[in-house]
């Protein structure tokens, strides 16, 4: 029935509908330079945005912080407790309030006037990625800066010039400041996060393994061989771990590492 319908529609009918459809040149419009600049500027705002977690963790504290909690809860012998979920947000929250003066830098200097028209996306790139270059020139050691610079250097990635070092500028007097390619300071800021992580990582698994240590040597005294020492020590962690207010002292010392 519906296809003798369709069958018998009125040809005058089925004209002035076509009639009425908008072309293939109105539904898509001529690309010219600032559509197609638009188009370009959308995707690369998408791309930005499905990378956002992986430029959290390269260019922010977020990994230092990150690395502590799960040494601490490896030295507690606490598999799953706290949650992933807890760390990572405390872990996260702890990055925005230390990263906080560097994001309200990029922001009033490089997002602000791009949306008021006031400088171009190139300028407002470069502002932008300043304040985040300052804060990893800031926290990189020298040691791993000058290893990536080195490599790019002689693979030819970039041109040689003078050592670089902290803080942004080439040594000698009166030396103009020079920016440090992102390619070479964020592997380089990346590695240093990880051994600094690594070193507070061993302080705060140094004294629960004194405390493993310790019962383990009163287990096996008392020949108590089948007693796993684990079980034993965990609640003397937990409760050293509360009588020193371990939670202030770690978060306190890891926010403080950066001022």
């Amino acid at each position: 029935m519906s296809l003798a319908i369709v069958l018998g529609a009125d040809p005058a009918f089925a004209q002035s509908s076509a009639g009425n459809l908008p072309s293939l040149d109105q539904i898509l419009p001529d690309f010219s330079g600032g559509t197609a600049a638009r188009i370009i500027q959308m995707v690369a705002l998408l791309t930005v945005l499905s990378v956002a977690p992986g430029l959290l963790i390269m260019l922010t504290s977020f990994t230092r912080f990150i690395i502590a909690f799960s040494f601490l809860r490896s030295g507690l012998g606490l598999p799953s407790t706290p949650a992933n979920l807890v760390l990572v947000s405390l872990a996260l929250f702890m990055t925005f309030y230390v990263m906080a003066p560097t994001f309200d830098r990029a922001w009033q200097d490089g997002v602000v006037p791009l949306t008021e028209n006031r400088i171009t996306e190139q300028e407002a790139l470069e502002k932008i990625s300043d304040p985040f270059r300052d804060f990893m020139l800031d926290h990189v050691r020298g040691k791993d800066l000058q290893l990536f610079a080195d490599i790019a250097v002689r693979q030819n990635i970039l041109p040689a010039t003078p050592a670089p070092s902290p803080g942004g500028a080439t040594p000698g007097a009166g030396a103009e400041p020079q920016k440090i390619s992102m390619r070479v300071l964020i592997p380089a800021f990346m590695i240093s996060e990880l051994r600094r992580g690594f070193e507070i990582g061993f302080l705060i698994v140094l004294p629960f393994l004194v405390i493993d240590l310790i019962v383990a040597t009163l287990v096996m005294s008392m020949g108590m061989m089948m007693m796993p020492p684990s079980v034993i020590s965990l609640p003397f962690k937990i409760l050293f771990f509360i009588l020193i207010d371990g939670w202030n002292l770690l978060v306190s010392g890891l926010v403080r590492s950066f001022f």
